[in-house]
């Protein structure tokens, strides 16, 4: 698809999303266009169902299936398999870094934090649907830097269930950190401090 009908889109299949992930859901990308969502099996989400904005605000419902043998439960843990939380706090950064990319944003996405996680149900093999429902709380970009960045409330739920609450989840899109040489030795190839 091209950028314009990107942009205009207010939801994606998981076809799409996968094409994302490997940077071939656009075809016509402007310059800095570099986030990606995380190949499987670190992608969380398997569809978007609603991606909408209203001035700096906005919403994201998205969904993934669980699996018998996903992977995380082949390891986490043996005798009592559960989806690790942190899994599904990434899902809502995923989502999060995707919708600036959907507004506009240019860069590789960072997740820059939250202010607070609940973790109050758990996922487990024989679950069937994780539902994501993000309430983008503000979206913002930095002329100067071209940074973009966004901050949004997320409630998880599995069959219906809610079972986590994220307050304030954060991720940016910045230029300038990608490392596209990788797994050779580069400038960029090092982590550290990121300048902001």
């Amino acid at each position: 698809m091209t950028y314009e009908q990107f942009r205009s889109r207010d939801s994606f299949s998981k076809e799409e999303l996968l094409a994302f992930a490997y940077g071939r859901l656009v075809k016509d990308p402007p310059e800095h266009f570099l986030a990606r969502l995380p190949t499987p099996p670190m992608l969380m989400i398997d569809r978007v169902m609603t991606i909408e904005a209203d001035g700096a605000r906005g919403r994201i419902l998205a969904e993934r299936d669980v699996h018998l043998d996903d992977w995380f439960f082949q390891c986490h843990f043996d005798g009592d398999p559960v989806q690790p939380g942190c899994l599904g706090l990434d899902g809502v950064w995923q989502l999060l870094g995707f919708y600036c990319n959907w507004r506009g944003g240019l860069g590789s996405g960072r997740a820059l934090g939250c202010a607070d996680v609940d973790f109050f149900g758990q996922i487990r093999p024989h679950d069937s649907v994780i539902r994501y429902e993000v309430d983008v709380l503000r979206y913002s970009e930095l002329s100067k830097t071209g940074a973009s960045m966004v901050i949004g409330n997320a409630r998880l739920l599995v069959d219906g269930d809610e079972i986590y609450k994220i307050e304030r989840a954060r991720v940016g899109l910045f230029r300038g950190i990608d490392y596209p040489d990788y797994p050779l030795p580069s400038e960029r190839s090092r982590g550290g401090k990121m300048e902001r």
